[in-house]
């Protein structure tokens, strides 16, 4: 992962910026990467920051992408909202091959570094890991209230139309990567183009929240130190976000249940978060149904992406062949929900 980063070349760039640490050595450390960004920690003197990249076989709009990314963490400064600090966007590939950003390191604990388990107290106090769960709640209900607008994000995504769009954009997009027969696919695709929420107020989202992409401070209570990870950030329906969290969640916890990659045992039932949410977002979830039958489909769909990739010997990491029964899975439960639901 080293060639990722010419530590010359960054340091050059750095003192450009003016940021701290100038004349003192620059140090480097791979963090963790995937099929979409790589990130590193970046030590120069005192100086202590995470660095954002794309991989080394980037898909395509990865350095758009970042440009993305960074505008919508800039924008959440002042907020509430937890997450990390813009530090320097650089948009000159001459640097490192590709634009990154330099963002505030965390001192806190991610679920995807626990192999399936909690922390302590999280692993044995029940009532401590409870608060995991409506802290994960709370992130995007304070997400939904940030005034977009005035945070000069009024054209990072089309949020007149999103709902109309769905269907068509992303069936689209998958027309591009399939190779293979999807069973469920046309059910769903066709009781979302039917069907529109109650009502719509555009917001920022994360578009793909869950537990592996937020970090925790460390000890008890819960605290959620910062939401991470927003390849897929965009104006649209902060909803959706809701739906990606509650799509497996089981109403019953008291075991373990649900198809997660952490154990939920103990956390707040499915029903609690909706009315958590509910409470301190301001927004209604009375159609919570149409939003999982979307984030289902929707992320059978992103993930069919990598498998495709890595099937075809493109993707970076050959771990998203695992992504295969996960997309058939999703859809299948997409279209059953869509045939059973009483929504209108």
């Amino acid at each position: 992962m080293s060639a990722l980063i010419d530590a010359d070349r960054l340091a050059r760039w750095m003192d450009v910026e003016g940021l701290p640490g100038a004349g003192a050595p620059l140090e480097h450390s791979f963090i963790s990467g995937g099929s979409q960004n790589e990130i590193f920690e970046i030590r120069r003197g005192d100086f202590r920051a995470a660095l954002r990249r794309p991989p080394e076989n980037p898909p395509p709009g990865r350095n758009e992408g970042i440009v993305r990314e960074w505008r919508i963490i800039e924008a959440l400064d002042g907020t509430d909202v937890p997450h990390t600090q813009a530090i320097a966007l650089c948009t000159d590939e001459e640097v490192l091959g590709c634009a990154f950003y330099l963002m505030g390191f965390v001192d806190g604990w991610s679920p995807m570094g626990m192999d399936g388990t909690w922390p302590e107290p999280f692993e044995t106090d029940l009532a401590a890991r409870r608060g995991l769960g409506f802290q994960l709640v709370d992130g995007i209900a304070k997400l939904a209230k940030v005034d977009w607008r005035a945070k000069g994000l009024d054209d990072l995504g089309r949020p007149g139309g999103f709902h109309e769009r769905q269907v068509e954009r992303w069936t689209r997009f998958l027309d591009r990567v399939k190779n293979r027969d999807i069973p469920g696919l046309e059910l769903a695709s066709a009781w979302l183009a039917a069907h529109k929420p109650i009502d719509y107020v555009p917001g920022i989202m994360h578009g793909d929240y869950q537990f592996a992409n937020v970090m925790f401070e460390h000890g008890a209570p819960a605290r959620l130190a910062a939401i991470v990870d927003w390849e897929m950030g965009t104006v649209g329906d902060p909803k959706v976000d809701l739906a990606w969290v509650v799509q497996s969640w089981p109403e019953d916890t008291g075991a373990a249940a649900g198809e997660s990659y952490v154990d939920l045992t103990g956390m707040p039932s499915r029903s609690e978060l909706l009315t958590y949410y509910s409470q301190e977002s301001g927004r209604q979830v009375d159609d919570i149904d149409y939003y999982v039958i979307l984030a289902r489909w929707k992320l059978a769909i992103v993930l069919e992406q990598g498998y495709a990739r890595a099937v075809q010997g493109e993707a970076s990491n050959p771990k998203v062949l695992a992504f295969g029964p996960i997309v058939l899975d999703l859809m299948k439960r997409a279209a059953e929900l869509a045939e059973t639901t009483d929504y209108h």
